[in-house]
Protein backbone atom coordinates (compact mmCIF):
# COMPACT_ATOMS: atom_id res chain seq x y z
CA UNK A 1 0.00 0.00 0.00
CA UNK A 2 1.13 3.86 -0.87
CA UNK A 3 4.06 2.34 -2.89
CA UNK A 4 4.74 2.33 -6.86
CA UNK A 5 4.52 -0.68 -8.55
CA UNK A 6 5.68 -1.54 -12.38
CA UNK A 7 4.26 -4.02 -14.20
CA UNK A 8 6.70 -5.06 -17.58
CA UNK A 9 5.34 -6.06 -20.79
CA UNK A 10 8.16 -6.82 -23.34
CA UNK A 11 8.29 -5.16 -26.41
CA UNK A 12 8.47 -6.29 -29.69
CA UNK A 13 10.26 -4.84 -32.57
CA UNK A 14 7.35 -3.60 -35.35
CA UNK A 15 4.61 -3.88 -32.49
CA UNK A 16 1.23 -2.86 -33.86
CA UNK A 17 -0.86 -2.30 -30.71
CA UNK A 18 0.02 -2.83 -27.23
CA UNK A 19 -3.04 -3.20 -24.79
CA UNK A 20 -3.56 -3.60 -20.82
CA UNK A 21 -6.92 -5.16 -19.72
CA UNK A 22 -7.23 -4.27 -16.00
CA UNK A 23 -10.20 -6.69 -13.68
CA UNK A 24 -9.67 -5.38 -10.03
CA UNK A 25 -11.47 -7.55 -7.37
CA UNK A 26 -13.22 -4.00 -6.55
CA UNK A 27 -14.45 -1.63 -9.05
CA UNK A 28 -15.07 -2.41 -12.99
CA UNK A 29 -12.11 -3.22 -15.19
CA UNK A 30 -9.70 -0.52 -17.27
CA UNK A 31 -7.76 -0.60 -20.04
CA UNK A 32 -4.80 1.14 -21.63
CA UNK A 33 -4.17 0.67 -25.51
CA UNK A 34 -1.89 1.60 -28.07
CA UNK A 35 -2.20 1.43 -31.83
CA UNK A 36 1.42 2.37 -33.87
CA UNK A 37 -0.69 3.02 -37.15
CA UNK A 38 -2.07 5.92 -35.60
CA UNK A 39 0.49 6.44 -32.60
CA UNK A 40 -2.29 6.90 -30.85
CA UNK A 41 -3.06 5.84 -27.05
CA UNK A 42 -6.48 5.41 -25.21
CA UNK A 43 -7.81 4.64 -21.56
CA UNK A 44 -10.75 3.04 -20.47
CA UNK A 45 -12.03 3.31 -17.02
CA UNK A 46 -8.98 3.54 -15.63
CA UNK A 47 -7.63 6.04 -12.91
CA UNK A 48 -5.27 8.38 -13.13
CA UNK A 49 -2.72 6.63 -10.41
CA UNK A 50 -2.30 3.86 -13.72
CA UNK A 51 -0.66 4.65 -16.81
CA UNK A 52 2.28 3.89 -18.84
CA UNK A 53 5.39 4.31 -17.60
CA UNK A 54 7.19 5.34 -20.34
CA UNK A 55 6.34 5.80 -24.39
CA UNK A 56 3.92 2.61 -25.31
CA UNK A 57 5.45 2.71 -28.63
CA UNK A 58 8.98 2.22 -27.69
CA UNK A 59 8.02 -0.01 -24.18
CA UNK A 60 4.28 -0.96 -23.10
CA UNK A 61 5.42 -1.27 -19.25
CA UNK A 62 2.82 0.28 -16.92
CA UNK A 63 2.91 2.18 -13.80
CA UNK A 64 0.81 2.10 -11.03
CA UNK A 65 1.52 4.91 -8.37
CA UNK A 66 0.37 5.33 -5.15
CA UNK A 67 -0.54 1.17 -4.80
CA UNK A 68 -4.17 1.22 -2.80
CA UNK A 69 -6.09 -1.84 -2.00
CA UNK A 70 -8.51 -0.71 -5.18
CA UNK A 71 -5.57 -1.97 -7.61
CA UNK A 72 -5.78 -5.75 -6.34
CA UNK A 73 -6.27 -8.35 -8.97
CA UNK A 74 -5.56 -9.36 -12.75
CA UNK A 75 -3.30 -7.79 -15.12
CA UNK A 76 -2.98 -8.52 -18.72
CA UNK A 77 -0.55 -6.99 -21.34
CA UNK A 78 -1.40 -8.25 -25.10
CA UNK A 79 1.28 -6.98 -27.98
CA UNK A 80 0.44 -7.84 -31.40
CA UNK A 81 2.91 -8.24 -33.84
CA UNK A 82 2.70 -9.58 -37.54
CA UNK A 83 4.40 -13.25 -36.25
CA UNK A 84 1.33 -12.92 -33.49
CA UNK A 85 -0.40 -12.15 -30.63
CA UNK A 86 2.06 -12.18 -26.98
CA UNK A 87 0.71 -11.96 -23.64
CA UNK A 88 2.13 -11.01 -20.13
CA UNK A 89 -0.57 -11.43 -17.11
CA UNK A 90 -0.24 -10.76 -13.21
CA UNK A 91 -2.26 -10.95 -10.06
CA UNK A 92 -1.08 -7.99 -8.23
CA UNK A 93 -1.68 -8.75 -4.57
CA UNK A 94 -1.39 -5.77 -2.14
CA UNK A 95 -0.04 -5.75 0.70
CA UNK A 96 -0.62 -4.03 3.99
CA UNK A 97 2.19 -3.80 6.91
CA UNK A 98 0.59 -3.76 10.57
CA UNK A 99 1.09 -1.30 13.10
CA UNK A 100 2.88 -2.59 16.04
CA UNK A 101 2.13 -1.67 19.50
CA UNK A 102 3.22 -3.43 22.59
CA UNK A 103 1.98 -2.68 26.21
CA UNK A 104 1.89 -4.31 29.49
CA UNK A 105 -2.17 -5.64 30.72
CA UNK A 106 -3.28 -4.96 34.23
CA UNK A 107 -1.96 -7.85 35.17
CA UNK A 108 1.94 -6.72 34.39
CA UNK A 109 2.21 -9.03 31.14
CA UNK A 110 3.28 -8.08 27.80
CA UNK A 111 1.19 -7.74 25.25
CA UNK A 112 2.29 -7.34 21.63
CA UNK A 113 -0.34 -6.21 18.81
CA UNK A 114 0.16 -6.56 14.78
CA UNK A 115 -2.93 -4.15 13.89
CA UNK A 116 -4.73 -4.27 10.72
CA UNK A 117 -2.19 -6.11 8.35
CA UNK A 118 -3.06 -8.03 5.23
CA UNK A 119 -1.53 -11.06 5.08
CA UNK A 120 -2.12 -11.73 8.93
CA UNK A 121 1.52 -11.07 10.82
CA UNK A 122 3.73 -13.56 13.18
CA UNK A 123 4.18 -12.83 16.59
CA UNK A 124 7.31 -14.16 17.99
CA UNK A 125 9.06 -13.28 21.69
CA UNK A 126 12.78 -13.33 22.26
CA UNK A 127 12.40 -15.74 25.21
CA UNK A 128 9.92 -18.36 24.28
CA UNK A 129 6.53 -18.15 25.84
CA UNK A 130 3.33 -20.46 25.93
CA UNK A 131 1.29 -17.95 23.89
CA UNK A 132 -1.16 -18.67 21.24
CA UNK A 133 -1.64 -16.00 19.06
CA UNK A 134 -5.60 -14.60 18.69
CA UNK A 135 -6.55 -13.12 15.14
CA UNK A 136 -9.35 -11.12 14.55
CA UNK A 137 -10.44 -10.27 11.06
CA UNK A 138 -11.62 -6.94 9.91
CA UNK A 139 -14.31 -6.22 7.17
CA UNK A 140 -11.54 -4.64 4.66
CA UNK A 141 -9.38 -7.76 4.88
CA UNK A 142 -7.01 -7.03 6.88
CA UNK A 143 -6.10 -9.20 10.23
CA UNK A 144 -4.96 -8.02 13.56
CA UNK A 145 -2.72 -10.42 16.06
CA UNK A 146 -2.52 -9.96 19.85
CA UNK A 147 0.07 -12.09 21.38
CA UNK A 148 0.25 -12.27 25.32
CA UNK A 149 3.69 -13.38 26.80
CA UNK A 150 3.09 -15.31 30.68
CA UNK A 151 6.11 -15.52 32.03
CA UNK A 152 6.33 -13.47 34.91
CA UNK A 153 9.21 -11.16 34.86
CA UNK A 154 10.59 -7.46 35.28
CA UNK A 155 12.90 -7.89 32.65
CA UNK A 156 12.48 -6.40 29.12
CA UNK A 157 10.61 -8.31 27.25
CA UNK A 158 10.98 -8.11 23.19
CA UNK A 159 8.35 -8.75 20.93
CA UNK A 160 9.34 -9.83 17.33
CA UNK A 161 6.67 -8.98 14.38
CA UNK A 162 7.44 -10.87 10.85
CA UNK A 163 5.20 -9.69 7.88
CA UNK A 164 5.49 -10.17 3.99
CA UNK A 165 6.18 -6.33 4.28
CA UNK A 166 8.81 -6.24 6.57
CA UNK A 167 10.03 -7.21 10.21
CA UNK A 168 9.77 -4.70 13.48
CA UNK A 169 10.60 -5.12 16.94
CA UNK A 170 9.75 -3.71 19.93
CA UNK A 171 11.20 -4.16 23.89
CA UNK A 172 8.84 -3.18 27.11
CA UNK A 173 9.33 -3.69 30.68
CA UNK A 174 6.57 -4.08 33.09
Amino acid sequence: VGNSSVLFCSPKPNMTMATWKINPKAGGPCSLGYRSDQNKTDRTNCSESINWKFRPDRDPTLEIRQVGRAHEGSYTCEVVVAEGNFHTSYYLTVLVPPRLTLYCDDQGNPVCEAVSGRPAAQISWVRENNSTPKEEGHDDGTVTVLSKFTAYSTNVTTCIVSHLAGNWSKSIAC
